[in-house]
């Protein structure tokens, strides 16, 4: 064992009787480690598990009380006030210049058209489990139509867009998306159809009074603010008050303002901090990054909690996170996981409509804070405003906790993941068996249920079921150890053990799209497989390798046979 630490082994009874001052006898057979466990092998098949490590955390519950919360996630009821628009992506090849002056040539090869803005915040809260209503000012054009029909496909209630008079358009950005030499799309430039002039005071009166009879089955209210006309000083003002009065909390994802006296009164604020700073006039030279952009980050934080008076005001920083300050308690850091930037368009949006879902289900300031920034995270590694469910958000955090857990999980725990992995498309592999002492022919059946599918999830029975199935003798191997090993393996993607004498019960849960079983047994033979077929889904019988055996195997050590002679 590596580091020279002696480790302790249970050997299986040999049928020779062994005098009291003879040592244990000695396998002439190599330790290998699999992600940290020592494991004596002898032929092709594991015979035991060292007992001086720890053992493996049981994925009973989740640590982080983050993960806690999200098992228990409730729909809730979101008003969303803000600048709704349509981002348009134009994409093209970017291989030539002009001949007549030095400016690229974009070949255009497809458009896209998605809902930004509050529009995008709307789409969001609506994919972490919100019933959403909008209000925001819309042209009488074709982008209206679209953005209408869109969000309405959604379930989003688009009763409080209008019109603001004959000639103010629908804000559009039209985003040159150029292609050269098959590297990732880039923007190239943009361009801008809007206008900013403020919305008039008819139209300001009306979307107050259409707020103020929502607000009374509201759970969260978002104001969106682009600075494009909607959210004047005056409506946020008034809205805010409101919502106050009904005990509603509000959110705010701000401009690029010098004055948020408007703000006043909300419940918390997300800034950047280019923007803080442009809205306190707090500015810094320092090079620094580390402990001094911490203290200016902090005096920019405190500055605006002072100033507008909210519970909370949580300053977003890229790649660090984001800081979040509340009443009488420090400033503290809540760190994000780095990735692979690709847009950043719609992160704000994501943030604030995660960080106004995770209030909604009762989450505490830094859990909230923690799941905003996962759902900002995953927004920046796709191309162009993306909502972000729950249940990929869920299985990031999942994921993110696995260092800890590794591939072990309840099955409420796997339920999560089985959502998020279906939504994305993918293909789910079950298998089950008692996997005691890991072998060849183990190891043969599970690569081939592997590639099956894209995600394998074995399901092993617990020891008092396999004491149950195959006598007091077994298993050789405790459950923790058996799911250890196998999670070590690359095939398995998760496990899960399951106490009840067969896996019906599991496989009816996970539902999973394919069902692998060694051919031994007859379809009708299979727990659940006519669960899987009833939905369509597939059985696959595997040929077994020959001569690989758990019980025979386990005979011979018994008898003191080698398992090399066949």
């Amino acid at each position: 064992m590596r580091g020279g630490t002696r480790s302790r082994m249970t050997w299986l009874r040999s049928p020779r009787p062994l005098q009291s001052d003879q040592p244990p006898p000695r396998f002439p057979s190599p330790r290998i480690r699999i992600r940290g466990l020592c494991v004596l092998i002898r032929g092709d098949c594991v015979l035991g598990l060292t007992s001086a490590l720890p053992p493996l955390p049981l994925y009973h519950s989740p640590v982080n009380p983050l993960l806690h919360h999200l098992d228990s996630w409730k729909p809730f009821r979101a008003l969303v006030l803000g600048d709704f628009m349509v981002d348009e992506m134009v994409y093209g090849d970017a291989e030539r210049l002009s001949a007549d002056a030095p400016v690229p040539v974009l070949h255009v090869r497809k458009i896209e058209r998605t809902p930004g803005g509050a529009a995008n915040l709307c789409l969001a809260l609506a994919a972490l489990g919100g019933s959403v209503s909008a209000f925001g000012v819309l042209g009488q054009d074709e982008a209206a139509d679209f953005l209408c029909q869109h969000l309405g496909d959604e379930s989003i209630e688009v009763g409080g867009l209008h019109a603001d008079g004959d000639t103010r358009p629908t804000t559009v950005k039209r985003n040159l998306i150029g292609l050269a030499q098959q590297r990732h799309p880039q923007k190239m430039f943009r361009v801008d159809y809007e206008s900013r002039e403020p919305v008039s005071g008819q139209f300001a009166e009306r979307t107050l009074a259409a707020i103020r009879a929502a607000l009374a089955d509201a759970d969260v209210l978002c104001i969106e603010d682009y600075a494009k006309g909607v959210c004047t000083p005056e409506l946020c003002k008034a809205v805010i008050e409101a919502a106050r009065d009904a005990g509603v909390p509000i959110f705010v994802d701000p401009a690029k303002l010098t004055d948020y006296a408007h703000y006043r009164g909300c419940t918390a604020i997300t800034p950047n901090r280019n923007e803080a700073e442009h809205a306190t006039g707090l500015t810094t030279h320092e090079t620094d990054e580390t402990e001094a952009a911490c203290v200016h980050n902090t005096g920019l934080a405190r500055a605006l909690h002072k100033a507008l008076d909210c519970e909370a005001v949580v300053l977003t920083l890229d790649r660090h996170g984001a800081l979040l300050a509340q009443r009488d308690v420090d400033p503290v850091a809540i760190p994000t996981r780095a990735r692979q930037v690709y847009d950043v368009t719609g992160a704000g949006d994501i943030f604030v409509g995660a960080l106004a879902a995770a209030r909604a289900n009762r989450l505490d300031w830094p859990e909230a804070v923690q799941f905003a920034n996962a759902a900002a995270g995953l927004e920046v590694e796709a191309f162009g405003a993306t909502a972000i469910p729950i249940e990929r958000i869920h299985l990031q955090l999942l994921a993110d906790a696995s260092a800890e857990h590794g591939k072990l999980r309840t099955l409420d725990q796997l339920l999560i993941e089985v959502r998020a992995w279906r939504s994305e498309g993918k293909r789910i592999v079950f298998t089950n068996g008692c996997f005691d002492v890991l072998h060849a022919g183990h190891v043969s059946l599970l690569d081939r249920a592997a590639s099956h599918g894209d995600v394998l999830i074995v399901a092993i029975n617990t020891d008092a079921t396999v004491r149950a199935l195959k006598g007091d003798t077994r298993p050789v191997n405790t459950e923790t150890d058996r799911a250890r090993v196998l999670s070590g393996l690359g095939a398995v993607d998760r496990v899960v053990i399951f106490a009840e004498p067969t896996p019906a019960e599991v496989i009816e849960a996970v539902r999973p799209d394919v069902l692998v079983k060694g051919d031994e047994y007859e379809i009708e033979q299979i727990p659940g497989a006519q669960t899987v077929l009833g939905r369509g889904g597939e059985v696959v019988r595997l040929s077994m390798v020959e001569g690989k055996s758990t019980t025979a195997t386990v005979e011979r050590i018994q008898a003191g046979h080698s398992l090399d002679k066949r």
